[in-house]
């Protein structure tokens, strides 16, 4: 099974950790981690902006990632939210299996 990295940038920790809780009670990931005060910088509207952000990344099977980014494209507040999903080429075995496992289309 091919393993995936789904990296997704939010408003603030509060908004990382509401897209997290939906995509965990969805079983679309098996796990995520939200990393605080990371600095953004992007063009948006014609103009660079730097804003701080916090980053959500999740582990997820590639089958799910078509439903990931459905999820957080509907639940996030920004226009066009940063979601990609990036391959998993190597890992822990045991790790790699329970995220499989947790994201079985029979739990």
């Amino acid at each position: 099974m091919h393993h995936k990295l789904v990296y997704v940038t939010a408003a603030d920790h509060d908004a990382a950790l509401a897209l997290a809780r939906a995509l965990l009670e969805a079983r679309l990931i098996a796990c995520a981690n939200v990393i605080d005060k990371a600095t953004s910088l992007y063009w948006w509207e014609g103009e660079i902006r730097e804003e701080r952000e916090a980053i959500l990344v999740a582990k997820t099977t590639e089958r799910l990632v078509p439903a990931v980014v459905e999820k957080v494209v509907a639940l996030h507040d920004y226009d066009c939210p940063c979601v990609v999903a990036l391959p998993i080429e190597q890992g822990n075995p045991a790790f790699l299996a329970w995220v499989s496992a947790e994201t079985a289309p029979s739990k």
